[in-house]
């Protein structure tokens, strides 16, 4: 046994220790590599303990993980989640037995909740989903199915007082079709509805004298429904797998000097100082924050090598685009949006329902409305020129935003509230434009007349599409809109508003734009010039992701799906979006490497270059409590490739892995195989070979493109 501290060069590499850390916490166990791997006990300042196996330095095997408030989790671990079977105690005595997938509850579990009730069944993504029974505590019971922590679908409760339904169920409340019966053999038959309006059945009385003729069914909704909350349950305070320390960054020595390999290389360099009141620690794996949670950037200058002082400045907020001011050239055409915008959300409607009627698609079903300096019976004054304003099938692109769950004053307060615009830097390939909201949630693209066109002649399939798969990769469309300035020029300027894909506090450090085609598929830019808002393409990927198994069938089954409507619709030339934070900007799991966009050389300039560019937005556990969804948020890990020649489609596994946060969705989907795309293919096939090229059949295009996501993305075994 050796007793160390973890700065001391001579502590053990291999073998039984115990460390006390910088920060205070307290490591005993087995060790190896500069981390814990084996078995092991750590103990955090602020009263968390963690026993059981590691893996460099990871939790993984089997443990126990206790919060300070008296809370535990006992069971599997994996990479530092909860994964596996195991089970949570929470501290008020709340305890979940069943599977989890990394942090959440996935699979069969159950649950005894605090206040009596228990829940028995399937869950996903930390929610009761699929089958499923839940028992109150006064003796009501629902069996049946689960959406979303909600009871959706076809099941039956009962209540204790023999009293049952039969039927479907939407949001926790009976809808549709459905029969409630009395214990008496008495029953009533009808379409179910929260809204009494919409409600309509049949009663049929026992052959008791006694019947329930003054019986209204609102009474479920009123009374009967009081008595059957679904409990929410506890919430866990901190993730084990936030509370894992960088190895990397600790093992470095306290006086800032860079330590030597065996070989006589530096290994890297740390450093701490005071910043705005916190420190901030600095290693070669990047930047980390504490105290008020600041973030610092290092600027390594020639003379470090001379042994001159690093040097620690604050940088800049760095967002995308420049901001729409006055004087700006296209000021009053924002103006002229965010006029039109409001007057649309906030106009009467009628009642929405998902059942939309066939009209309600007709490309004719579009309205004009003038916006005069002075103000209308229905406008505003406003300072921007006269303009007109057309809104696109309103009810259609209404009821997607309510199916997306946009809220209509949050919706309106985003676009046009106080906050100007911001114009991305340069159009597209397309020549469109681009202008994202103050807040990031939305992205609005200029359009051609022809795109127009497509997506109101593929709306119908795509509401359908949407509306059956919530999960949908396919960019999510929330308004189609036209600006027509008057006086001479008469210039329309036709736009819809999209969610952003990127809309998210995590750094975002490499993008990637993956069409499945090599043609031309590289950037542009010079290395030097490419950071973390670059968005590199087909040629420039050096990985493949790696997805736990049930998200890798999801991932899978949900492309296949989106390709097969994109391919019915005839569009071509979409693409996957990838966002890439790294969950440690320059650890992998294979030691050696410093960073996550090198190419395995620790001097690598693109190391520093993800460094300076990429962690003054780094955000330390900003995943924390976000929403995890297929393609939103996904703990992943990416493993570096490397391509040996011009032919492989994908490079070849290094063995090098890192933890990383995966954002994705596919985009540009209004590309119709029309006739200039024919003559695009026709004459780039003289030039190259047809099956590289961007421009081809949409069926073909769906198959290259199924074929190469499908070689990026494989199952994490």
């Amino acid at each position: 046994m050796s007793v160390a501290h973890v700065d001391d060069e001579e502590a053990a590499e291999v073998g039984d220790v115990e460390k006390a850390l910088p920060s205070g916490d307290f490591y005993t166990g087995q060790w190896c590599n500069g981390c814990p791997h084996g078995n092991g006990k750590y103990l955090w300042t602020d009263g968390c303990m963690y026993v059981g196996e590691w893996f460099k330095g990871k939790t993984t095997g089997k443990g126990k993980f206790c919060w300070p408030s008296g809370a535990t989790y006992e069971g599997e671990f994996k990479h530092g989640f909860m994964d596996g079977k195991g089970t949570y105690t929470g501290f008020s005595g709340e305890t979940y037995k069943g599977t989890w997938v990394m942090n959440l509850k996935q699979g069969e579990g159950t649950i005894s909740f605090v206040n009596g009730d228990y829940y028995e069944g399937e869950w996903r993504r930390g929610f009761q989903e699929g089958y499923g029974r839940y028992h109150w505590k006064n003796g009501n019971q629902y069996i049946g199915q689960w959406k979303k922590g909600l009871i959706n679908g076809n099941g039956t409760m009962i209540w204790s007082n023999g009293n049952r339904y039969d039927g479907f169920w939407e949001d926790g409340f009976p809808k549709g079709n459905g029969t409630y019966k009395w214990p008496d053999g008495s029953f009533f038959v009808g379409i179910w509805s929260k809204d009494g309006k919409d409600q309509n059945g049949t009663y049929y009385p026992s052959d008791s004298p006694t019947e329930k003729f003054d019986w209204d069914p609102q009474q479920v909704f009123l009374e009967d429904l009081k008595d059957c909350k679904i409990c929410g349950g506890e919430k866990v305070s901190i993730w084990p797998s936030e509370k894992m320390p960088n190895w990397f960054a600790i093992s470095k020595e306290k006086d800032g000097k860079q330590r030597r390999r065996s070989d006589g290389s530096l290994s890297g360099f740390s450093m701490s100082s005071d910043f705005n009141g916190g420190s901030v620690s600095f290693g070669s794996e990047g930047i980390s924050r504490h105290g008020d949670g600041s973030v610092g950037r290092l600027h390594l200058e020639d003379s470090v090598a001379r042994g001159s002082s690093l040097q620690l400045k604050k940088p800049p907020t760095r967002r995308q685009g420049q901001t729409i001011s006055r004087g700006h050239k296209n000021f009053e055409l924002m103006l002229n949006l965010q006029l039109g915008i409001r007057h649309s959300v906030g106009r009467p409607g009628p009642a929405l329902s998902l059942d939309l009627k066939t009209s309600a698609f007709d490309p004719r079903e579009k309205f004009w409305t003038r916006f005069p300096p002075e103000g209308s019976k229905h406008t505003p004054p406003h300072p921007s020129s006269e303009f007109k304003w057309k809104d696109y099938c309103p009810l259609v692109f209404r009821t997607l935003r309510k199916l997306f769950d946009i809220d209509a004053a949050d919706y309106m307060l985003s676009i046009c509230g106080d906050d100007a615009l911001r114009e991305l830097s340069s159009p597209g390939k397309s020549g469109s434009f681009f202008y994202l909201t103050n807040d990031d949630k939305y992205m609005i693209k200029t359009m051609k007349k022809a795109e127009v066109k497509v997506l109101i002649r593929m709306l119908p399939a795509y509401y359908n599409h949407v509306r059956s798969f919530k999960d949908t990769l396919v960019t999510k469309f929330f308004g189609l809109h036209c600006v027509k300035l008057t006086g001479s020029t008469q210039k329309k300027v036709r736009f819809v508003v999209m969610g952003n894909l990127f809309c998210t506090d995590t750094a975002i450090h490499r993008r990637f734009d993956l069409k499945g085609s090599f043609q031309g598929r590289t950037t542009a830019k010079p290395e030097a010039e490419i950071d973390s808002t670059t968005t590199l393409k087909d040629l420039d990927l050096n990985y493949i992701f790696r997805l736990q198994k049930l998200w890798f069938k999801e991932f899978c089954s949900q492309v296949d799906r989106d390709c097969d409507f994109l391919e019915n619709e005839r569009i071509m030339d979409y693409s996957l979006l990838i966002g890439l934070h790294f969950r440690e900007v320059s650890t992998p799991h294979t030691s050696g490497v410093s960073s996550p966009t090198g190419n395995g050389d620790c001097e690598n300039g693109e190391a520093s270059r993800l460094s300076e560019d990429s962690n003054d937005q780094l955000v330390i556990n900003s995943t924390r409590q976000s929403p995890v969804s297929l393609g939103i948020n996904m703990a992943a890990r990416a493993e570096k490739t490397v391509r040996k020649n011009d032919c492989q489609v994908v490079g070849e596994p290094t063995g090098v892995m890192y933890d990383v946060i995966l954002f994705f969705g596919i985009i540009d989907i209004l590309q119709d195989y029309d006739i200039s795309k024919k003559l695009e293919h026709a004459y780039k096939s003289m030039q190259y070979d047809p099956t590289s090229i961007s421009a081809v059949d949409p069926k073909l295009y769906s198959k290259r493109f199924r074929d190469f996501i499908f070689k990026v993305f494989i199952e994490d075994t």
